[in-house]
């Protein structure tokens, strides 16, 4: 079985997947007409001016949430195993798909907001791959399939994030409490089972409140003291950058000949980081309050460069400054080492070239904080899994009609995810990982896939966005303006809004968008 769970996993996370990852990327970045760049002033605004209301959450709380799932642990032990196995050439190549991905990622979360929909039992707002997969083609003979390929998404992500990897994380912590401080994983797992019982008996809302407190200050605190071992390694600066451009293109007599292993690790290292294409963003995306879908995908664009650029940035940073890296030959800790540096003999390819880092800069910093880093991570990593899990679980529960059913299967969703954490901690993670690893990959190459074909109502929305600002308005989004169908809550939002004499256009001049249908107020 562990023979075929690891094939399985190497299918999927194949070299195939990285491709339609940066096709993907290159792709959407020409059709959105350089989007992440272009459009970097609305993102910086809309996380200054976000929304919220009674069903949903702001779009910082909602990107709070997103981030949570994607800075992890894998922004400091991937990120070194990427520079032990690609030299520090991967880290360029790491930014490069980021800038790619931010493109895919805007396509992926506007579709999430445009067929969202309002949980009939919690009043939240609810939205994701399942939904728009299913919805977008609903008016056609293409629905069935559609139905079908929703439902398939929905149960892999769910297995994969409801017990799998919550369980890994939970480990995570466990372990590296207990190495810094000596703290019985016990203890650990009784903490972190009744923390997680509190926050997500809340719904999204405490969720979102407590990622929105956690996520900023860990990220914040990582990223300066990244930049103060960098300045205090001052002199080394021009060159920790320059040995990062010439690497990536071969050009750094030490690495020669790495180019290869250097893009494959830092693409794949950037894809599993960033996590564009993947489905996990979106469904955080969803739940937030905002008056046109664009205004959430440009500040789920941004998530990717704070995750990929500021945090994993960071960790390389404090690895290639003080020079506590070794880079392998044949991609792996038996072959021969190309680059010694100056990392201490016995050190294992990981978190353990970041903690050395630290240590030449402050004796006896690096096991804490790292520890202190990872709990963090590890922990609102979980929560967003739980976020995942259950509003997957509120897609697959549509199909139940009692209301008394289905808050007990939420409930039920809940306690699973809690005894998750508590094995996990206490146990050894054994195939959890690579299970995990599979329910995820194979939502990225579902979700990916279907952005592809679904891609319309997302470009139709930057258009509409963009032309609404030239007018002069905050954009307001009215689907069937747009041609767009089976948006339901936001057609339902528009007659409300209408009614209450607060749509645009209802109480000032109206004008046509010529070859639009939308409207403005002059």
């Amino acid at each position: 079985m562990e023979g075929f769970i690891d094939t399985l996993n190497g299918l999927i996370w194949s070299n195939w997947l990285v491709y339609l990852c940066l096709g993907a990327g290159a792709y959407f970045t020409l059709a959105t007409l350089f989007l992440q760049i272009r459009c970097l002033p609305d993102m910086i605004r809309q996380l200054r001016s976000g929304e919220s209301s009674e069903e949903g959450i702001s779009s910082f709380q909602s990107l709070m949430i997103s981030l949570a799932g994607r800075v992890g642990v894998g922004n400091i032990a991937g990120v070194a195993t990427a520079i032990a196995f690609g030299g520090p050439g991967a880290v360029f190549w790491m930014w490069l798909v980021a800038l790619l991905g931010s493109a895919t990622s805007f396509i992926e979360c506007c579709l999430a907001q445009i067929y969202k929909e309002t949980d009939r039992d919690t009043g939240e707002y609810r939205g994701g791959p399942a939904y728009y997969i299913e919805k977008t083609y609903k008016h056609t003979k293409a629905a069935p399939f559609m139905l079908v390929y929703a439902v398939i998404f929905a149960v892999c992500m769910l297995l994969a994030t409801s017990y799998f990897l919550p369980g890994i994380q939970s480990n995570g912590v466990a372990a590296a409490v207990e190495n810094a401080w000596g703290v019985n994983v016990w203890i650990s797992a009784t903490i972190m089972a009744v923390l997680l019982a509190f926050i997500i008996i809340g719904g999204v809302k405490r969720i979102a409140n407590f990622a929105s407190m956690v996520v900023p200050f860990m990220a914040g605190l990582y990223i300066i003291i990244a930049v103060v071992v960098l300045f205090a390694n001052a002199s080394q600066i021009p060159e920790v950058f320059g040995t990062i451009f010439r690497a990536a293109f071969d050009k750094e007599a030490a690495f020669s000949g790495m180019l290869g292993a250097a893009i494959m690790w830092g693409v794949k290292r950037g894809i599993y980081s960033n996590e564009a294409g993947q489905g996990t963003g979106p469904q955080s995306a969803a739940a937030a309050e905002v008056s046109h879908p664009a205004k959430q995908g440009f500040v789920q664009a941004f998530a990717v460069y704070i995750d990929t650029l500021f945090v994993c940035s960071a960790t390389a940073f404090i690895i290639i400054s003080t020079d506590m890296y070794k880079v392998f030959e044949g991609q792996s800790e038996d072959g021969a080492v190309i680059y010694d540096g100056s990392l201490p003999d016995g050190v294992p390819v990981g978190p353990g070239f970041v903690q050395e880092g630290l240590n030449s800069f402050a004796a006896g910093l690096g096991p804490s904080f790292i520890a202190l880093a990872i709990m963090f991570f590890a922990f609102t990593t979980v929560l967003a899994y739980y976020y995942m899990a259950e509003t997957n679980f509120a897609y697959l529960n549509r199909w139940v009609k009692n209301e008394t059913a289905r808050k007990a299967l939420i409930w039920f969703l809940r306690v699973l995810i809690i005894v998750a954490v508590f094995v996990g901690a206490t146990t050894t993670p054994g195939n959890a990982w690579a299970l995990g690893d599979i329910g995820v990959g194979a939502t990225a190459w579902l979700n990916i896939v279907a952005i592809i074909f679904l891609q319309g109502p997302a470009l139709k929305c930057l258009w509409d966005y963009r032309r609404q600002k030239k007018a002069g308005i905050d954009p307001h989004f009215d689907p069937e303006a747009l041609g767009i169908k089976n948006a339901d809550f936001w057609v339902e939002r528009k007659e409300k809004l209408i009614a209450a004499g607060k749509w645009p256009g209802v109480e000032g001049k109206v004008v046509t968008g010529a070859g639009t249908g939308s409207t403005v107020v002059e």
